[in-house]
């Protein structure tokens, strides 16, 4: 009688040890199916970080905003320039240049300036980038190329007090007190109904993770950089190793920002010669920009030999190392220096005495 108790219990146990065991893993197949990525103490895994652009968005599709701005030296100091994440600098009349400064996405910027008026050339990078205009007057030919071309754009000579202001606390010549603000722009830009985003994306590619050129085909230590323009004007830079940055500065000057005070400096410089010659006796420009041609891509210290080729006014500029790829810029400003042919280029590196002319 016992025998068979003992043969019981043991027999209600094994059941027991199957019912546990079978419970166990249960909840183990099921947690494997369910994607549980919780660890044997508890704790969720950190799923994996994902790298973002600091420059902009770049899943972002608000058009950019072109500010055309004035580089007569008298116009000097400029200001929101540090705040634009791409700038175009071309000679104009009287080997003065202007500059082109293109901005996404950002809202805090309070003066920009001061604005100058339009040349047809800049619509070509207008057209490639498909961005928002932003001029104050412009010569015959580009208010008509403006007009046929249907760009969206917001003029000065239409809406000074409106979306523009003039300051003149800097003893400044009168032609060179305008200026405009971002929120000024974008309330322009609702009152106009233009068309705030685009399919068009950005005409260069970047990197999240920091690029080194340094092995490229070509590749020149670059810590000083000298652009002529003309008699009247360059812009030169040097290599801020500790930032990692160019300083930037204009015919032997430190470009300063009015407001900050601060030196502009740029991320990534593009720098290319293309022909240029005048066409009135104001002495304005026509730029052979429609083409392609040879530069350098110059970041982190280095310049590397680039190609440029721009097939239409509205086309974007592609830019190739020598082997044929597709170039990718730092996360970070750019400025592209575009510079008449006759004019001298030097880029010096300390290493080596590496040297370009």
């Amino acid at each position: 009688m016992k025998r068979r108790k003992l043969k019981k219990s043991a027999l209600i146990g094994i059941i027991i040890i199957l019912i546990i065991i079978g419970i166990g893993g249960y909840f183990a197949i099921t947690k494997l199916f369910s994607g549980d990525t919780t660890n044997n103490k508890g704790k969720e895994k950190e799923p994996p970080i994902v790298k973002k652009l600091n420059i902009f968005d770049e899943e972002s599709k608000t058009r950019p905003i072109a500010v055309m701005i004035n580089n007569n030296h008298a116009a000097w100091p400029h200001a929101g320039l540090q705040k634009s994440y791409l700038n175009y600098e071309i000679v104009a009349e009287g080997g003065i240049t202007r500059i082109m400064a293109l901005y996404k996405d950002v809202k805090d910027v309070e003066k920009i300036g001061s604005v100058r008026s339009s040349r047809p050339y800049y619509l070509d990078y207008v057209l490639e980038n498909d961005a928002i205009y932003v001029h104050w007057g412009g010569s015959d030919q580009a208010y008509s190329d403006i007009r046929s071309l249907g760009l969206d754009h917001i003029d000065g000579m239409t809406y000074e007090g409106k979306y523009f202001f003039r300051d003149k606390t800097g003893g400044r010549a009168y032609e060179h007190t305008g200026f405009t603000k971002m929120s000024m722009i974008e309330e322009g830009i609702d009152n106009l109904q233009i068309q705030k985003t685009t399919e068009k994306g950005t005409v260069f590619n970047y990197s999240v993770d920091e690029i080194d050129i340094s092995e490229k085909e070509g590749a020149i230590k670059a810590d000083d950089i000298l652009i002529d323009y003309s008699y009247y004007h360059n812009t030169s830079y040097k290599y801020d190793e500790t930032r990692k940055v160019y300083l930037r500065s204009m015919s032997d000057k430190a470009h300063v920002d009015a407001v900050t005070n601060e030196q502009y400096t740029a991320k990534n410089i593009i720098t290319y010669q293309v022909r240029n010659k005048s066409i009135d006796s104001y002495g304005r420009q026509k730029l052979e920009n429609v083409g392609s041609g040879e530069g350098y891509y110059i970041t982190n210290g280095y310049a590397v030999p680039i190609t440029w080729e721009k097939s239409s006014r509205s086309g974007k500029t592609i830019y190739k190392y020598k082997d044929g790829i597709e170039i990718k810029l730092n996360d970070g400003n750019t400025w592209v220096q575009i510079q008449p042919v006759d004019e001298d280029l030097e880029i010096t590196g300390i290493e080596n005495n590496d040297e370009v002319e």
